[in-house]
């Protein structure tokens, strides 16, 4: 763990914090001293973790929902942000997922968009609100969640997933050069095969452990494997001279 003041003073914008690598990176963000505004989910049934509420109710943390699958739900988050603070020092746009596995021959054009535009347009569009918010720091810091499935295309029926994914990160080398004369600095995360119920949801047990054995470290990631390099990427002391890269973290799976 990074040393407890690390991000004291400064505030972090997460989306997709209710649960899996979104919600450790909060845990690990609060931690360090920041306040995190965090977007939960599309909705308040979700029960959060006792340490999400409890740092919401000492003023350490706001809690959001909102659906991103429309312009409307990131609009709406957009807004919430802005009527807490001035200034946004970090944006971890994390939210995404797969919603399922949609074969080439059989995809419709309601999966299509429900995709992209949790995966790929709503990344632009909460950017683009919370940037004048982050031009207001001074120096800001952008860490967009991509995936190994951006490089290798994925396994089948992920090919939109994969697809907006690889999007993601030409979207922040682009940014990370455009934005560069704002001192903001815009970096990837790349998580390999992570033990969350995203894989519950859409992988099977079968197959994940295939995927293990192909992996050098023996094992799959877990969140907590994965939050440390979002702080890392955030924090101007560690790596202020970063911007425009992809760090994948995934046990070595990528060497083969």
């Amino acid at each position: 763990m990074f040393q407890s003041n690390l991000f004291a003073g400064r505030t972090v914008v997460i989306t997709g914090a209710g649960r899996g690598i979104g919600l450790e990176v909060a845990r690990q963000f609060l931690a360090c001293g920041a306040r995190v505004l965090a977007h939960v989910g599309r909705s308040a049934d979700r029960e959060l973790p006792a340490f999400l509420t409890q740092a919401e109710n000492e003023g350490r943390a706001a809690l959001f929902t909102a659906d991103f699958g429309d312009g409307k739900g990131t609009a709406g988050f957009v807004a919430a942000v802005a009527e807490q603070v001035a200034t946004v020092d970090v944006l971890i746009n994390n939210a995404g997922t797969m919603f399922g596995r949609y074969p080439a021959a059989t995809l419709t054009d309601e999966q299509y968009n429900a995709v992209v535009q949790l995966n790929q347009t709503a990344v632009v569009e909460v950017t683009r609100g919370l940037l004048p918010l982050m031009r207001a720091a001074g120096t800001a810091a952008i860490v967009n969640t991509v995936s190994i499935s951006a490089l290798t295309g994925g396994s089948p029926g992920s090919s939109i997933y994969s697809s907006s994914k690889a999007f993601v990160s030409t979207y922040s080398k682009a940014l990370a050069r455009e934005l560069a004369p704002d001192g903001i600095r815009v970096n990837c995360v790349s998580p390999g095969t992570i033990s969350t119920d995203f894989h519950e949801r859409y992988s099977s047990a079968e197959k994940l452990e295939a995927t293990r054995r192909t992996i050098p470290l023996q094992r799959l990631g877990t969140p907590e494997d994965c939050a440390p390099t979002y702080l890392f990427l955030s924090a101007p002391a560690l790596s202020g001279y970063i911007t425009g890269q992809v760090i994948e973290v995934n046990g070595g799976q990528l060497i083969c």
